[in-house]
């Protein structure tokens, strides 16, 4: 299970624009708008799998931060530099080899040079895991 298939995706996701040498490795990534956030998304693959045969817990650590930041860098246009400063993770619960796990996050609050976001990463009606941010704002 290696290589996601592109039959394997959720209809009205796509490739997410956002990509580094890390993202890809860790990824991939998908995006879909949602009514109230950018849902950000994965298939785990062999690749996430730990000793346990469970997600490894920095594979939904980077999606928490990728999902919140991702969010905070599309909250205005033109597009928002961010660093995190803080990450806040709770796992409640495992992701499994081909799992669609799928991250909401919200922008709790944000003012000119930080941003304060929460959400959650599902699987199916599954909560896998609660996330809060804190992130710099680079403005130039």
């Amino acid at each position: 299970m290696g290589e996601i298939e592109a039959d394997d995706i959720p209809d009205g996701f796509r490739r997410a624009r956002f990509s580094s040498p890390f993202l890809d490795m860790a990824g991939p990534y998908y995006e879909r708008p949602d009514e109230e956030c950018i849902v950000v998304a994965t298939r785990i693959n062999d690749g996430h799998i730990n000793h346990i045969q469970v997600a490894h817990g920095g594979v939904l650590g980077t999606l928490a931060d990728v999902a919140l930041s991702y969010q905070v860098h599309r909250a205005e246009k033109p597009a928002l530099p961010v660093a995190t400063m803080n990450l806040n993770t709770n796992y409640l619960a495992a992701a499994k080899l081909g799992d669609w796990v799928e991250a909401y996050a919200s922008i709790d609050r944000i003012s000119k040079r930080t941003a304060y976001c929460s959400g959650q990463i599902v699987c199916g009606e599954t909560v896998l895991m609660t996330m809060t941010a804190v992130f710099a704002i680079l403005r130039k």
